[in-house]
């Protein structure tokens, strides 16, 4: 059987490179100003829609993210690994969006795409750790969800079959199509770059950086419809004002630092059990433990 699989990635800012110009004035991240990476866990998420595509002749998957038009850069790189395109959603109105205003706008989007079996995405981004888009999704979406999986065991018949680590042990649930699946970082890691996708897809752009292009290779983008990305708006996918972006966001950023741990001082202990006991008490006293 073919699938329609429906993959949700975000392009993150890198947090090991949190500087002084990280936040904006509202108290938004500044996204413009640190380096994009491709979410991690949305990787091991690929990874289980192209193993469902490999398994299933015909099937399609389709990387959908939302941010700002450079966030084309991760359909490029889905395209790479074995997806067959993208969509970015992006508007100004959507910037500075919480976990439920984002939610309510891929839903948006996906109702738009339709026809899809499954949808799949990390479980979290590293930019929030929040691990709610994808469960809010599946509720705005009113379809069911399987959380923390670490592979798709089995899809046939209208049902899949899912492992999930859980903190104590393992556990394989079974539930009905459509649904969605959010995917842990234990997951198998995403498969590498094909060198011949790499070459096939490289000229793929978005109609935002198609703008950017000289004539000549625009004339290259228009003659292979396969290197067109797709961008779409907050209209388009009729989403409400007032649930979108800051106006639909009741959680805001007060405030991000970037907090390195430095040594100020040693302590040397002999084989001495009395000296490890004290040395305990210190830590929980001081919150270092307990």
């Amino acid at each position: 059987m073919s699938l329609n699989i429906i993959v949700l990635a975000k392009q993150v800012p890198d947090t090991r490179n949190v500087g002084k110009d990280a936040m904006k004035e509202d108290g938004t991240i500044n996204r413009a100003a640190l380096p994009a990476i491709f979410n991690p866990e949305d990787l091991n998420a690929l990874e289980q829609a192209l193993r469902l595509k490999d398994a299933n002749p015909g099937s399609t998957v389709t990387l959908l993210t939302m941010g700002l038009p450079r966030a084309s850069e991760i359909i490029r790189e889905a395209m790479f690994r074995g997806a067959d395109g993208g969509i970015v959603l992006t508007d100004r109105v959507l910037g500075g969006a919480d976990t439920l205003a984002t939610s309510y706008s891929l839903a948006q989007a996906v109702k738009k795409i339709g026809n899809y079996d499954i949808i799949l995405g990390g479980r979290q981004a590293i930019d929030g750790d929040t691990a709610q888009v994808g469960p809010q999704i599946a509720e705005k979406l009113g379809i069911p969800q399987v959380t923390y999986a670490e592979s798709i065991v089995e899809l046939k018949d209208g049902y899949v079959v899912v492992k999930r680590r859980l903190e104590n042990g393992v556990e394989t649930v079974k539930a009905p199509l459509p649904c969605v699946v959010t995917v842990t970082g234990s997951a198998d890691a995403c498969r590498p770059r094909n060198a011949k996708r790499v070459m096939t897809y490289k000229r793929a752009v978005s109609p935002t950086e198609k703008a950017k292009l000289t004539p000549e290779q625009q004339a290259i983008v228009d003659a292979r419809p396969y290197l067109n990305l797709q961008e779409w708006s907050a209209a388009y996918v009729e989403a409400d004002p007032e649930q979108i972006g800051l106006p639909g966001s009741p959680t805001k950023v007060k405030a991000i630092e970037n907090v390195v741990f430095t040594a100020k001082e040693s302590l040397r202990l002999e084989d001495n059990d009395e000296q490890i006991e004290n040395l305990v008490k210190e830590l929980i006293a001081n919150h270092t433990i307990g």
